[in-house]
């Protein structure tokens, strides 16, 4: 496929309910993972703006679904809008149990009644096995029928040659196969291009 590039993005609202998504119809791009997995750097890399997301060191930041919208510029000049949607960071423990409930409510209620999502990025730290959180939320967007593509971020932390030992760890613990699993780096940008063709070929599909 030629190049994919991204000619505009901009923060389009938060939402902490069905009733406070946006509204317009467009296809969806979701990232999900554990807080500080790099969901946040993941899109700033895609849209190549600095701060389009808001990176912290501090787990469990982002508390509400954070929408983005996109233009695309795909092949024969055609411009596709579409949005990027980021939920919050599960797994982190040092919020209430209040708060984790509430979240798990309405990013249940979000990824069932949402119909124009095209596919979920479920990013895992490239330096670790999936944890019992990565596992259970891999269980849920199965089980919800949506396509999920793991993105194994921070792959620049690892050298070259071990590379491949941690791919195939992910790929064994969650049951996939190679083409489910996509190295990246938000640093380095590897593995944006590949990413950007995955989202591509999913408009068209």
């Amino acid at each position: 496929m030629d190049e994919i590039k991204i000619i505009r993005s901009e923060y389009v609202t938060s939402a902490v309910s069905k009733k406070t998504c946006p509204e317009e119809i467009l296809p969806e791009i979701v990232f999900v993972g554990r807080s500080n997995v790099g969901k946040s750097s993941l899109i700033n890399s895609l849209t190549n703006r600095k701060s389009l997301a808001r990176t912290s060191g501090t787990p469990g930041k982002t508390q509400t679904i954070n929408f983005f919208r996109v233009t695309l510029k795909l092949p024969a000049d055609e411009s596709r809008e579409i949005f990027f949607v980021d939920l919050p960071g599960y797994g982190y423990a040092k919020t209430s149990k209040t708060n984790r409930k509430l979240w798990a409510k309405f990013i249940d209620e979000y990824l069932s009644s949402r119909r124009d999502i095209k596919f979920v990025c479920q990013l895992i730290d490239m330096r670790h096995e999936p944890q019992e959180s990565d596992l259970k939320s891999f269980a849920g967007l199965v089980e919800k029928n949506l396509p999920v593509l793991i993105v194994a971020t921070k792959s620049d932390k690892i050298g070259k040659t071990q590379r491949q030992k941690h791919l195939d760890a992910i790929k064994k613990s969650l049951g996939v196969d190679d083409e489910s699993v996509l190295p990246y780096s938000s640093t380095k940008n590897e593995g944006r291009s590949e990413l950007l063709d995955v989202i591509a070929n999913s408009l068209i599909k």
